[in-house]
Order: structure tokens, then C-alpha cells, then sequence
């Protein structure tokens, strides 16, 4: 891999009710809760135009993934063929960006309720992007 480093600051964190990861779902429409997304005050203006019903995709840092996994077992499945990480969903890659597309329920200053969110309470928010429904099909 190349020298080059880029550095991320988180723009917030993950509120939820999910606390570890036995407790969260694989997906968002696997039965994950609403929860809170506390952006941090320099970048709160960056929200404006965001209201609830708004379709949302949050990219996070899924910190408590490996970094050293290349292949898994797509969804924990042993009896399924070891698989390329960049041809699953899964925590656990090289760079552990998350990507969950959720719904606005509600703004509340710099918070915003969303829902459904898989990703753990604390979990870094390193960016939000509207959902481009001719891009970002389901």
C-alpha cells in the first residue's frame, strides 16, 4: 500500500441505545433503533437545509473493526466461502468506513434524529451526504 496518509476528523458521534456489537444488527433494516447524531459545533452549520423525512446516507468510522481482515465469512456464516472484504458489508477492512442510509426524524439544533441506525453509541460520524434516489437506489 502507498505512504500517502489523510486524516479524518470526525464531524460528531453516534448516539444510540446499541452499546456493543452483539447488540447491533448486521443492517439498518435488520431491526436497528433510531438514534442521535450530535455533530460537533464547528461544523453544525453545514446541517442547514436538513429536515426531518430527509433521506440521509452517514458515512462513520466503525472503530472497533480490524484493520488487518481481507477476507471473512459473509455475515458470520462459517459454512460460507471466504470472501473478499470489498465484497461484503462487513466492519472489519483495511479502512472501516461505515455507510448507513437512514431517515430524518427530527432536527434538534446540531442533533438529528435518525433512524434506522446499526452503528454503535459513539461511533465517529466522519461525513453526512443527501440520498440522490438516481444514484443511490436500494
Amino acid at each position: 500500500m502507498s505512504d500517502s496518509r489523510y486524516t479524518l476528523h470526525p464531524i460528531g458521534v453516534v448516539r444510540s441505545a446499541l452499546t456493543s456489537l452483539d447488540a447491533a444488527p448486521l443492517q439498518g433494516d435488520e431491526g436497528a433503533p433510531e438514534a442521535w447524531l450530535e455533530i460537533t459545533a464547528p461544523v453544525a452549520q453545514g446541517l442547514v437545509g436538513i429536515t426531518a423525512g430527509d433521506e440521509l446516507v452517514v458515512l462513520t468510522w466503525l472503530h472497533c473493526g480490524r484493520r488487518d481482515v481481507l477476507q471473512v465469512h459473509p455475515r458470520g456464516r462459517l459454512e460460507a466461502p471466504l470472501t473478499g472484504v470489498f465484497a461484503t458489508r462487513s466492519p472489519d477492512r483495511p479502512n472501516p468506513v461505515g455507510l448507513h442510509r437512514v431517515s430524518v426524524r427530527e432536527v434538534r439544533g446540531r442533533n438529528l434524529k435518525v433512524a434506522p441506525m446499526e452503528a454503535i453509541d459513539s461511533t465517529p460520524i466522519i461525513d453526512i451526504k443527501p440520498v440522490l434516489e438516481k444514484f443511490d437506489l436500494r
